[in-house]
């Protein structure tokens, strides 16, 4: 092809290079949706003055405002000002945005106002009352949206377990969902110096119709005047936006690498915690004698993960964690430790896992073979 004008083919060049530029930039986009909990008529909790839909908003600005330095992430809000969105909708802003993350923040309330610490949920099925609770008092936002019945027809707010059997198949994003969780507590403790309340599953509405990895956070208890204030506070807001854009940045890096020129956000002063000195003293520890589990009878094993992909259950794999099993259920390779027939030892079993990193493990039941319910089990 001739090019009579120089000028034409400058302009070609151009645009060809402008084209190839776009291309390769939005190509390596990490796309961050941030949804601020609440708004408008809706207010979430409120307590002693704080309110969650203000504090939600106000932390998310700051969050989207540090990612948004990066020239490597885009940011989707699903509110920008004090307005109502309705569930299936914020979830759905983040699906037509095939955001790569979806985070949800929320501010966490107790009528015991002593409670205090934070927590990251992972769209999950569980028989923990709390959890079921919190999920309970999330979702019951749905009842402030025109037509909800039609809207989710065959949910019951008041009864969150109604998801459940239109959870499965987005189990898939559970890994990657727990690892997020868990370098946003773990940010909240190291920098923050706050109760580290762990990572938590619960039939959440907002993350069930979110088609990616997606956490829930309760960056702490508005109901706790102390906690509460500092959530109001403009350094109390920063240092949590810190901590939740460390996360997320770390959380690309470690899954989708690291693009150029990727700036580093501030992080607040790490908070020094005392340890006591503990005096040792030489004492011989008798072998635990091996349990015999009658497999016949009532057998309780801890649930590490659930996971799409099949993993060699050794050691190596699971923070160092001997007894590791997995069965094959619904499309998902299920990962769990131990067995016993003792509640007891069952429990020092599941506070084994959490110690040892895997901070979502629960107890699960079998009756000779097959599964039941925790409280079945231990009556």
């Amino acid at each position: 092809m001739k090019f009579n004008n120089k000028n034409t083919l400058f302009v070609l060049i151009l645009t060809i290079a402008s084209c190839c530029s776009v291309f390769s930039q939005s190509g390596q986009k990490f796309k961050v949706a941030l949804d601020a909990g609440h708004g408008d008529h809706d207010f979430g909790a409120v307590y002693h003055g704080h309110i969650e839909k203000n504090i939600a908003l106000a932390v998310v600005l700051k969050v989207g405002k540090l990612l948004e330095k990066n020239p490597n992430i885009d940011v989707i809000y699903t509110r920008k000002t004090d307005v109502f969105i309705d569930l299936v909708e914020r979830a759905n802003i983040a699906n037509r945005a095939d955001a790569n993350i979806f985070v949800s923040i929320h501010c966490n309330a107790n009528k015991n106002t002593a409670a205090d610490g934070s927590e990251t949920y992972v769209m999950g099925l569980t028989k923990n009352a709390s959890n079921l609770e919190a999920a309970k008092k999330e979702n019951a936002v749905i009842t402030l949206e025109k037509d909800y019945k039609q809207k989710y027809e065959g949910y019951d707010p008041n009864s969150p377990e109604t998801l459940i059997g239109m959870t499965l198949m987005q189990e898939e994003y559970l890994e990657n969902s727990i690892a997020l969780a868990g370098k946003v507590q773990e940010n909240f403790k190291s920098f923050i110096g706050q109760k580290d309340r762990g990572v938590k599953q619960a039939p959440f509405m907002v993350l069930h119709k979110a088609y990616m990895p997606r956490v829930l956070i309760e960056m702490g208890f508005i109901s706790n005047p102390t906690e509460g204030a500092r959530l109001d506070s403009e350094d109390g807001q920063n240092e949590v936006a810190q901590s939740i854009a460390d996360a997320i940045v770390n959380y690309k890096k470690e899954f989708f690498g690291e693009g150029n020129n990727e700036p580093i956000i501030d992080k607040p002063t790490p908070k020094k915690v005392e340890t006591p000195v503990v005096k040792k003293v030489d004492t011989v520890i008798p072998e635990k004698p091996k349990e015999v589990v009658d497999t016949k009878g009532t057998v309780f094993k801890v649930q590490l993960s659930a996971s799409s992909k099949k993993i060699d259950a050794r050691p190596s794999n699971f923070k160092g964690l001997k007894n590791v099993s997995s069965t094959y259920e619904n499309k998902l390779y299920k990962y769990t430790y131990g067995e016993t027939s003792d509640y007891e030892s069952a429990k020092k079993l599941l506070q084994e896992a959490k110690e040892k990193g895997f901070s979502s493990a629960f107890l699960i039941a079998f009756k000779d073979g097959k599964s039941i319910n925790i409280k079945e089990a231990i009556k």
